[in-house]
């Protein structure tokens, strides 16, 4: 994805420059085109800098996109349409006059420049020549795991070599990926090429090769165990193979001071921003809500959540259900196609609307803008009792989007709640404030395309 980032920001920097050529080709004025090109260099800044932008927010660099070539296609050309007009925004409030006819050369020029790269890029990334090679220590259970990693998206980044089977473990794999290496585990890596060994035994109390392990790693071949590479390879920590010691003894999981005061300076800015921007929208919000239910019913819904260790807070939303959603007090999770949602929420949901007075939660500490979703108590309660490790997704504040919204689609459900947390849990390790950028630009992608909405 690197690679691919940087081959499409030289693609974008030339743009400007061809743009300029193409469009003054016929200028018989030596000093006209030469007057155009003396600044071109900051235009392509801005250029590519805005069009970046837009691929990100797209969730065109996110590993896990599963979108055929005209998904592709169509995710570039609402990129291209979207930097388009924010590129012209910039050049006229900047010193640049923004031609029509220039701007519209480079915005053609950039979709089909974007859209070839692509084209190369899905031929080549599936190649095996491109992946690592992982050779898997173990063949039982925990190693199944590995091999339920099915799809193309899945396996982006690596080739399974085989599963090495060890004594007193049964095997669960397919037979046909078994392998019995003669000799010394280093020479038997070497002879296929090994990259990386993923250590996925069952029982590691039973002959754990410590030497041979030791010799692989000391010879150049990457050792990790089975819960880190799920970790890096699928964007969650799996529940189903992880143990309390990976996360006491292992990277991440830590709140650092720096780190906190970094995210609250970014969430007052982030917040005070997005209130001068959305201060109209809320307030055409609040008037539909108004207009459907009548002037004395109540815009905003408070509603109790657990927020950071445990601690409860009033969330702030907009009422997207009717006054008497849950006359009988029981808690409920929300459904498809609702029947207590309004027709103004229905539409305020599908483009998260609904979470806009949130900002104030952020501004007054009881949440930050990226973070796992919080939930109600009379929830967390049941959930604690019935999925390990959930207590944890408080180590950090919740949010208004997160990891996991972009990840997997609105939960409903004890079943749905397991699957956000692998990705909850991802994000407590390894949340950074460039990862929360990554996962705000990529918020936009599930917004404009309507993803996750009920």
């Amino acid at each position: 994805m690197l690679v691919l980032a940087l081959f499409e920001t030289l693609a974008l920097l030339s743009i400007p420059y061809l743009a300029i050529g193409l469009r003054f080709i016929e200028q018989e004025n030596e000093a006209v085109r030469t007057g155009h090109l003396e600044v071109v260099w900051l235009r392509a800044l801005i250029f590519a800098a805005v069009m970046m932008t837009c691929l990100v927010a797209m969730g065109l660099y996110n590993i896990r996109l599963r979108a055929s070539f005209i998904g592709t296609l169509l995710r570039i050309a609402a990129s291209v349409a979207v930097g388009t007009v924010a590129t012209v925004v910039i050049f006229y409030f900047s010193a640049f006059e923004p031609q029509r006819g220039l701007i519209a050369i480079m915005a053609g020029l950039a979709f089909i420049a974007l859209g070839a790269i692509r084209f190369v890029f899905l031929k080549i990334v599936d190649e095996d020549v491109f992946k690592r090679r992982v050779l898997v220590f173990g063949c039982g259970w925990q190693a199944k795991s590995i091999a339920q990693l099915r799809r193309r998206s899945d396996q982006r980044g690596f080739v399974i070599v085989g599963y090495i089977a060890t004594n007193g473990e049964k095997c669960v794999v397919p037979p046909e990926r078994v392998l019995r290496p003669e000799g010394s585990l280093l020479d038997f890596g070497r002879a296929h090429r090994t990259d990386e060994i993923v250590v996925a035994m069952d029982d590691r109390r039973q002959a754990f090769p410590v030497q041979d392990l030791l010799e692989c790693r000391l010879s150049g071949i990457e050792v990790v165990d089975l819960v880190s590479f799920l970790e890096r390879e699928t964007g969650k920590v799996r529940l189903d193979v992880l143990n309390p010691s990976w996360m006491i003894f292992g990277e991440g999981f830590r709140r650092d001071p720096v780190r906190l005061a970094s995210e609250r300076a970014f969430d007052v800015l982030a917040g005070v921003c997005l209130l001068a921007v959305s201060w109209p929208f809320m307030l055409l919000t609040a008037l539909a809500i108004k207009l459907e239910d009548g002037w004395s019913a109540p815009v905003l819904y408070r509603q109790i959540r657990v927020g950071l260790e445990g601690r409860h807070f009033n969330v702030l939303k907009f009422r997207s259900m009717s006054i008497n959603a849950e006359q009988d007090g029981q808690a409920r999770w929300a459904e498809k196609s609702d029947p207590r949602v309004t027709r103004v929420g229905s539409v305020i949901r599908k483009i998260r609307f609904d979470e806009l007075p949130q900002i104030f939660n952020v501004l007054r500490g009881d949440m930050s803008f990226v973070g796992p979703r919080p939930e109600r108590p009379e929830f967390v309660d049941e959930l604690n009792e019935q999925i390990p490790y959930y207590r944890e997704r408080h180590y950090v504040k919740p949010g208004i989007t997160g990891w996991a919204q972009l990840c997997y689609p609105y939960g409903s459900s004890t079943h749905d709640a397991t699957e956000k947390l692998q990705y909850d849990l991802y994000y407590v390790k390894n949340h950074s404030l460039l990862f929360d950028l990554m996962i705000l630009l990529q918020t936009a992608e599930v917004v404009l395309w309507g993803k996750g909405g009920r």
